[in-house]
Order: structure tokens, then C-alpha cells, then sequence
């Protein structure tokens, strides 16, 4: 199949059609929203902690984050989003437009949903859960050995969420999902030999690993916290990519499958009418 061509169906000749067509997708996004928002209010589960473990959980307690929560949606939401929004005044696409808003925010809130789920089922403590639970430095333990925390129960709280972390799966879902956008986009798999396409493609990623070690180096996080933060928000992010764009190495690869296949409902279309006359 030849490449397809450049444009035709922008936000105001195709947007409503189009987001009438997925309406559901946007539901369930509210819905996925919901999900997180509970999990993030319930307990997660206290796992035992007795005083020899307490030993490996003693590192300094920062409240201020070399990166805060609240950065995270901006780098790995909407800074994407504007790439996006940059890429359709180039193309006037509609179709990939919302195809990417939409994968992305999938790509994320399913990650959210995922690591948040895992954070309350496992309540492992942060490294710094010792400051956290006992701010004084002063120990208490329950009968069977137990940590008894006298620390604020909010900070307490957020102690028991160490595995996975969030800041970093949440970065790799939006920033793998900007590399596997771009790389698309620039075509790095042309077979042309272009490194210097890979680098553009590997900048995102770059960015995520290191919100990743910020955590380590923050002491919120251990390194396998980090690490499996990081596989979840990659696959999370493949896998929403791939259900509306292509392949990158793919000769239509930069473009999401509803183009696709509208254009070639358009060719077979005007191959039919060139036929009868």
C-alpha cells in the first residue's frame, strides 16, 4: 500500500463525528479517574514491622520533593498533549490527534489504576518510614513486635505506598507514550540510517529514568520501587499506543489506523467511480 497523504480532516469538519464515535472511551476515563481517587483515600494494608527491619527504613525524611506530585501531570500529560497539538497544526489530522490525547490518557490513568491497586495490596514501607512513623526517633512496638507509629497518621499513610512508584510509572506512561509518538512521527525506522532520529526518540525516556533515580535519591523510593514503577508505565504505554497507531517501521507508521483506513475507504472509493466511467 503507497504512503497515504498529508491532512483533510481537521477539528471542524471531522471532530464532532469523531468524538461522538468514541464517547464511551471518554466515559470510562471518568471512570478511571473515580477508581483512582478511591484508592488513594482507602488504608493500604500496614504490613508488620518489627525493629530489625526498622533498621533498613531509616533514611532522612524529606517532605519536599526534588520533583512534586503535582509537576508530574505537566511533563507527562500535557507537555505530550502539546506536542500533539503542534504536530496536528502541521498535519491537520483530527484522527491523530484525538487518537493520541485519548491514548495518552488511557496510557496513564490505566498505569494510575494499576499502581495505585498494587500500592495498597502490598504496603511495603518507604525507606524512610522510620521518621515517618516515629518523627521524635523515639521507637514503640505493639505486643507482637509491631511497629506502633506516633507520627501524622497522613504521613503514616503515605509510608505503607512505596512499591510501586507512582512518579515513575506515571512518567514512563506518558513519556513512553511521547517516544513511541515521535518515534513514529520522525520516522526512526525508515532504514535510512538516521541515528540522530533515536536520540530524539530516546529524550523522553531519558527524562523519565531520571524522575525515576529522583525518588531513590529523595529516599521515598527503593530502587526496585523505581524499576518496576518503570516496566508498568512502559507497557501500560506500548500497549495504548499500539491499540491506535501502527508500528513505527510500518510505511504508514506515523499515522493512527482510523487515518488509514479512511483514506483507503477514500481510494477505493474514487477507484470504483474512475472504473464506471
Amino acid at each position: 500500500m503507497p504512503e497515504i497523504e498529508f491532512g483533510g480532516h481537521t477539528v471542524r469538519s471531522h471532530g464532532a463525528k469523531v468524538a461522538k464515535k468514541h464517547q464511551c472511551d471518554w466515559l470510562i476515563l471518568l471512570l478511571l479517574i473515580a477508581m483512582d481517587g478511591f484508592l488513594n483515600y482507602i488504608q493500604p494494608f500496614n504490613r508488620y514491622t518489627n525493629a530489625k527491619m526498622l533498621e533498613d527504613l531509616k533514611y532522612p525524611f524529606k517532605e519536599q520533593d526534588t520533583i512534586p506530585m503535582w509537576a508530574v501531570p505537566i511533563f507527562a500529560v500535557i507537555l505530550p498533549c502539546t506536542v500533539f497539538l503542534i504536530y496536528y497544526y502541521y498535519r491537520r489530522d483530527v484522527y491523530d490527534l484525538h487518537h493520541a490525547i485519548l491514548g495518552i490518557m488511557y496510557s496513564v490513568l490505566v498505569t494510575a489504576v494499576i499502581t495505585d491497586s498494587i500500592k495498597d495490596a502490598v504496603g511495603r514501607p518507604r525507606p524512610n518510614f522510620f521518621y515517618r512513623c516515629f518523627p521524635d526517633g523515639v521507637a514503640a512496638f505493639e505486643a507482637n513486635g509491631n511497629v506502633k507509629c506516633h507520627g501524622d497518621p497522613k504521613i503514616v499513610k503515605e509510608g505503607y505506598k512505596s512499591f510501586p512508584s507512582g512518579h515513575t510509572s506515571w512518567s514512563f506512561a506518558g513519556l513512553a507514550f511521547l517516544s513511541w509518538y515521535l518515534c513514529g512521527k520522525v520516522k526512526a525506522f525508515d532504514r535510512r540510517g538516521h541515528a540522530a532520529k533515536l536520540c530524539i526518540v530516546l529524550l523522553p525516556l531519558l527524562f523519565a529514568a531520571l524522575v525515576g533515580i529522583s525518588r531513590i535519591d529523595d529516599y521515598w523510593h527503593h530502587w526496585t520501587d523505581v524499576f518496576t514503577g518503570s516496566i508498568i508505565g512502559t507497557v501500560v504505554a506500548s500497549l495504548c499506543y499500539l491499540l491506535f497507531f501502527p508500528f513505527p517501521h510500518e510505511i504508514n507508521g506515523w499515522a493512527p489506523h482510523a487515518s488509514i483506513k479512511m483514506r483507503e475507504k477514500n481510494f477505493q472509493c474514487t477507484s470504483i467511480a474512475m472504473d464506471n466511467v
